[in-house]
């Protein structure tokens, strides 16, 4: 196709106005319906080769389009200028909408965006919301919910498709009810009563358990039948029903029955409650979302395990309780161990502690027998002992024969020189040196009965000077505290305190104003007379043959 012949001035319009054959937005309606050359342009334009379809009454959403087929006189118009005259026709035709549909194919780019799909069961529209409001939900978008979603209808022009420009979205129909769900939970969160530190840690062994669920389901007959297979304990069952009008109230008071019965009471008092139901839709499960559950559950004195449902399914019981169970068999995994894996658990902790206890015992005979090992052995140790006292003991022998004869010649060799009249000879001779001495034994004897003698006058006189000899005869030494003697008046008055010594002992006393006063002074005793010294015996003058002993 030849290119569409153009004047001069209609080549030098704006490309956007003469490709597409419309004028600005500010020339009149009847104006923008037909192409006009500028003047002197002499190129002829057939008014009826192009029709405006105007379907608003001022034309503002209409677009050119040719009668005819190719060949005539119209000019083409590029993809990106159609792409873009199309978006612009969509966003002004439809402004925002608000679409009720199922999310699929939702996804979060790493810049924060969300890209999804709205599709019901004719239909599919494809969606992004920017960062700002993805950041605003209140729920977390994911596939199969559905919702109401206010945005703008625009396309995407690198591709020619139409999308919703996503402005917020909430949860339709079961959607609204998730949303209801979700404000509660919010709410009751704020209050605490889904905080960690309020679960409280399953008992190992319960004795009895309390389960609150109808008794004619099958969930009774899983929780029995497990609990029989695992550890059989003793259970009570409080009937209510588990949907339906009534239900959350029922299963409210059964949990605060179970909370309420009394230790020792005629019914067992459970020491873990199972609140479980079977699996179904979120209208189903409702009850276990009513806050006079929920409460019922986090003011329980019992530790609960919630098993509603099936594991997809998510009930506000499931926050409160202690522990969430999938499923209903599964609380009752929970709830009591395994009795054979317990008892072979028992029997490895006693061999365990039966090798824990002989251990030491072990060692200390290994390291026992490792040094026997490095001892060496008795019989060698005194075979050595043995033989080194055999060698002593013949050394011993011979040595005394050795020196008895050692002795035995020398003795031999002095008793040549050694004879009766000669040994005589020498003692006279001694004793003749001795007298000459004038120190024969009488001499001796009579100076020393003179020394003895000089000495009987201080024999006499030493008792008589012994500082205590008065106190035998009634007198009493005044001493200070510090010991000294006192034989003054004033010198006692100035010490104060005192001592006097007895015969028999010292005493304590205070010198004062209210001492007794002083006697009055008598003539001096008469000193006793002198002691005669007892008599000595006279000198015996010994022999001569005393001296020498003999």
């Amino acid at each position: 196709m030849s290119p569409a012949r153009k004047c001069r001035g209609c080549r030098a319009r704006p490309t956007g106005y003469r490709s597409a054959g419309i004028a600005p937005a500010s020339t009149p309606a009847h104006v923008r319906g037909r192409p006009s050359p500028v003047a002197g342009c002499s190129f002829p334009v057939p008014s009826d080769q192009f029709f405006y379809d105007d379907d608003n009454a001022d034309g503002r959403n209409g677009g050119l389009v040719a009668k005819e087929s190719a060949g005539d006189n119209a000019a083409p118009l590029s993809i990106s200028e159609i792409s873009n005259l199309l978006k612009r026709t969509v966003e002004d035709r439809f402004g925002f909408v608000r679409l009720r549909g199922e999310l699929s194919g939702v996804k979060r780019a790493a810049s924060g965006h969300l890209y999804c799909a709205l599709k019901d069961d004719k239909a599919l529209i494809d969606g992004v919301m920017w960062k700002g409001g993805a950041q605003r939900l209140a729920f977390r978008p994911e596939d199969g919910i559905e919702v109401i979603a206010t945005g703008k209808l625009t396309t995407y022009p690198g591709r020619s498709k139409y999308q919703i420009v996503i402005e917020s979205m909430e949860i339709a129909g079961e959607g609204a009810l998730l949303a209801l769900l979700e404000k509660l939970r919010l709410r009751l969160a704020a209050e605490g009563l889904f905080a960690p530190e309020r679960k409280r840690a399953l008992p190992f062994l319960p004795q009895v358990i309390g389960v609150v669920t109808s008794p004619t389901g099958a969930v009774i007959r899983d929780i029995l039948h497990r609990l029989a297979d695992r550890f059989p304990s003793q259970v009570l069952v409080w009937p209510v029903l588990v949907q339906g009008e009534g239900a959350a109230k029922q299963i409210a008071n059964a949990v605060r029955g179970f909370s309420d019965i009394q230790p020792g009471g005629p019914v067992p008092r459970p020491d873990l409650v199972i609140v479980a139901r079977g699996g179904g839709s979120i209208e189903d499960l409702w009850s276990f979302n009513e806050e006079i559950v929920v409460r019922a559950v986090a003011e329980s004195t019992i530790p609960v395990i919630s098993a509603v449902g099936h594991e997809t399914d998510t009930t506000l019981c499931d926050y409160a309780a202690d522990r969430r169970a999938p499923t209903p068999t599964a609380a009752a995994e929970m709830a009591v161990p395994v009795r054979s894996e317990i008892a072979s658990q028992i029997d490895e902790l006693a061999l365990r502690m039966r090798r824990c206890a002989l251990r030491p015992v072990t060692l200390g005979r290994e390291r026992l027998e490792a040094r026997v090992q490095r001892l060496p052995k008795p019989d060698a140790i005194l075979a050595g002992k043995a033989q080194k006292l055999d060698e002593l003991s013949e050394r011993l022998r011979r040595g005394l024969r050795d020196e008895a004869a050692a002795k035995r010649e020398a003795l031999n060799r002095v008793a040549g020189k050694l004879s009766l009249p000669l040994l005589r000879h020498r003692v006279q001779s001694c004793a003749k040196d001795l007298e000459r001495a004038g120190l024969t034994p009488r001499l001796l004897t009579q100076r020393l009965a003179h020394a003895r003698q000089g000495f009987a006058p201080s024999d006499r006189v030493l008792p008589q000077l012994d500082p205590r000899l008065p106190l035998q005869r009634g007198y009493a030494l005044v001493k200070s505290a510090a010991g000294t003697a006192l034989t003054s008046r004033e010198a006692a008055q100035r010490e104060g305190n005192l001592v006097i010594e007895f015969r028999d002992g010292e005493l304590a006393v205070v010198a004062g104003e209210g001492a007794a006063p002083p006697a009055p002074p008598t003539s001096p005793a008469a000193p006793p007379p002198p002691r005669k010294a007892p008599p000595r015996p006279a000198p015996v003058t010994p022999r001569q043959d005393d001296l020498f002993g003999s």
